[in-house]
């Protein structure tokens, strides 16, 4: 069997994996591993990037006394991944393949090291035909360094991987061009790049995730902007993963077309650094017009007026126009006293290289 796509990461969103009593629905689970179990056998490598843990957990325990929010998904979640990932282990088991147990952390992606790290773990899970099962390890993570959701980790995955398509699952057919209950309203099926979707965006959250279509949207933009193409689709209808790479123009989903410009691997990184950023670089308005200019530039000391926060070298820091308004991120060459010192000076080298700066 010949597909579209040979190498994919596929995000299984809560609602997809559990039943409206917040219990986990096995049935749907095993309709989905057949699935991937089918693709891995005709040569597709996926990655699984999985909710479901605090869910699955919510539904085993019954409180004994009264938790605050953290207290409490802790708990549900190491009650819950063990549960989830044990059942996917059978679930595959089933079809000869081995699956490995990826618990991560946003901290984790904070610096080059550790992402590389994780990067060369799941690669050679993959070269040894084990398939990767992804999940944010919600056991030791705070809220202020928490992801968004899974569809920011699948996301990650997909950049750090170069998957050549990322397919997120949920609990509806794609993007609609109006509210989805409404009469008439249709599946937005394609979306190019610079289309605005902010009109249809629905800015709820899903019942068991923390995420909704808005945070699904900016995902997929960012990874389409790295080259690869993101779907939105329904993982609760029968054969969805099949039907999206066997017969990619009937299945109803919503399509983000990639960016044909190709992306190096510091970049990609960079791309989704945002939320790890140490410090700022706040530019002139001569020094921000150059950097949003066609051609690509470096971030000069002398194109620089103020500087916040400590960094160290290699740190990720923001980029800021006059006005405060953001205009990237970027990997800084130097600390925070020397760049301090080198403010607004000629004839120094670049504070950040276009090498290593991205542009929202």
């Amino acid at each position: 069997m010949t597909y579209q796509f040979n190498r994919i990461a596929v995000k299984i969103g809560s609602n997809v994996l559990t039943r409206r009593d917040g219990t986990l629905d096995v049935t749907r689970m095993s309709a989905l591993v057949d699935q991937v179990a089918e693709l891995h056998k005709n040569g597709v490598e996926i990655v699984l990037v999985s909710s479901g843990a605090v869910a699955s957990g919510r539904s085993e325990l019954k409180q004994t006394h009264r938790l605050d929010s953290v207290e409490q998904r802790q708990l549900f979640s190491a009650v819950g991944q063990a549960k989830l990932i044990n059942r996917y282990y059978e679930l595959f088991r089933e079809h000869g393949i081995a699956v490995g147990q990826v618990l991560t952390t946003k901290e984790s992606f904070g610096t080059r090291r550790h992402y590389l790290n994780q990067r060369s773990c799941m690669r050679v899970m993959l070269e040894n035909g084990v398939i990767p099962i992804v999940n944010e390890n919600d056991t030791i993570s705070v809220t202020e360094l928490m992801f968004t959701d899974n569809d920011e980790l699948s996301g990650l995955v997909a950049s750090m991987l170069d998957m050549q398509a990322l397919i997120i699952l949920s609990n509806i057919d794609g993007i609609y061009n109006g509210s989805p209950s409404a009469p008439g309203t249709e599946v937005i099926r394609r979306v190019e790049h610079g289309k605005d979707l902010s009109d249809y965006i629905q800015t709820g959250k899903s019942s068991f995730g923390r995420g909704g279509m808005l945070t699904k949207t900016t995902i997929a933009r960012k990874v389409a902007d790295e080259g690869i193409t993101v779907i939105i689709a329904n993982g609760k209808r029968d054969d969805i993963l099949l039907n999206l790479l066997e017969n990619p123009e009937e299945t109803v989903c919503t399509r983000f077309i990639p960016s044909e410009e190709e992306v190096s691997s510091v970049k990609k990184w960079i791309a989704h650094s945002e939320g790890f950023a140490k410090g700022e670089l706040h530019l002139n308005a001569s020094a921000a017009k150059a950097v949003k200019g066609d051609k690509a530039v470096s971030i000069l000391p002398v194109g620089v007026t103020r500087i916040e926060g400590d960094f160290e070298k290699d740190d990720i820091v923001k980029i800021m126009d006059a006005d405060g308004i953001q205009l990237g991120v970027g990997r800084v060459s130097v600390e925070s006293d020397e760049a301090r010192k080198m403010l607004g000076e000629h004839g120094h080298r670049p504070l950040v290289h276009y090498d290593y700066l991205y542009l929202d």
